[in-house]
């Protein structure tokens, strides 16, 4: 992938590996857009990086993804890098009668939202030079946490999409890529509980560095073991990860 000279949107772009990312394009001579949920954290990476593009947007409602296409393609015609990395990771008990609202908010953003956003830019992305899509899965969809149950799911349907999106895609100039994240040390579900975890700035030069050489999967550490395992292999990982602890 030719990483200067492309227009790229990020969901979830302002913070952990979304704004590693959107770090990294933009120092590649890339235009980048960010979106999130939260305006204070947008404007804590534009402050950081001038150059840095943002937008409001709750990609977990379908009618802001419709809102966001439209915007993000008239501002900015020439966009040609879709990155699907918005993502929540909830830890819970499914015996202990958990909030609906809470995990239909998480299949929203972690599923709904990507499948819907590539539907909705392939149209646009067949007329760019070099149209590209993203996809940030997990080293998870292949070998469950237990404890973080729906965004495992999520993470395993998603990379089935993307599978099924490249084939799809195969012969049109839009490339689909798959990016395979370990535990990487953001906040993803909650403050200092990936502190031991892969360093952010370690992790995402790893995927730029993959993203030059043309790789279309690219997993890291863990993921990168579990994405090539066997079903034994797996089985045991499983059971590593969801041992309890004595």
């Amino acid at each position: 992938m030719d990483l200067n000279s492309n227009t790229v949107l990020i969901t979830g772009g302002a913070s952990g590996i979304g704004f590693a990312l959107a770090e990294r394009f933009l120092a590649s001579g890339s235009e980048v857009i960010v979106c999130g949920r939260r305006e204070d954290k947008l404007q804590q990476a534009q402050a950081q990086f001038p150059k840095l593009h943002i937008r409001v947007c709750d990609v977990s409602h379908s009618s802001e993804r419709s809102s966001l296409f439209e915007w993000a393609t008239r501002e900015f015609p020439g966009l040609n890098v879709l990155v699907n990395n918005a993502g929540i990771q909830r830890r819970f008990q499914i015996m202990q009668n958990p909030e609906w609202e809470k995990i239909d908010e998480e299949l929203a953003i972690n599923l709904d939202a990507p499948l819907h956003l590539s539907a909705l830019f392939i149209p646009h992305l067949l007329k760019q030079k070099n149209p590209t899509i993203l996809n940030v899965t997990s080293g998870l969809a292949f070998a469950p946490m237990a404890m973080a149950p729906v965004y495992c799911a999520t993470k395993a349907a998603l990379r089935s999409f993307t599978l099924s999106l490249r084939h799809q895609l195969s012969t049109t100039p839009i490339s689909v890529i798959e990016i395979i994240p370990p535990a990487v040390n953001t906040d993803l579900g909650g403050k200092g509980l990936h502190a031991a975890a892969t360093p952010l700035n370690e992790f995402a030069d790893a995927v730029m560095d993959q993203l030059k050489k043309g790789s279309v999967e690219i997993a890291y550490g863990f993921s990168a073991n579990a994405s090539r395992a066997s079903r034994e292999e797996l089985n045991e990982m499983f059971k590593r990860m969801n041992q309890t602890p004595r």
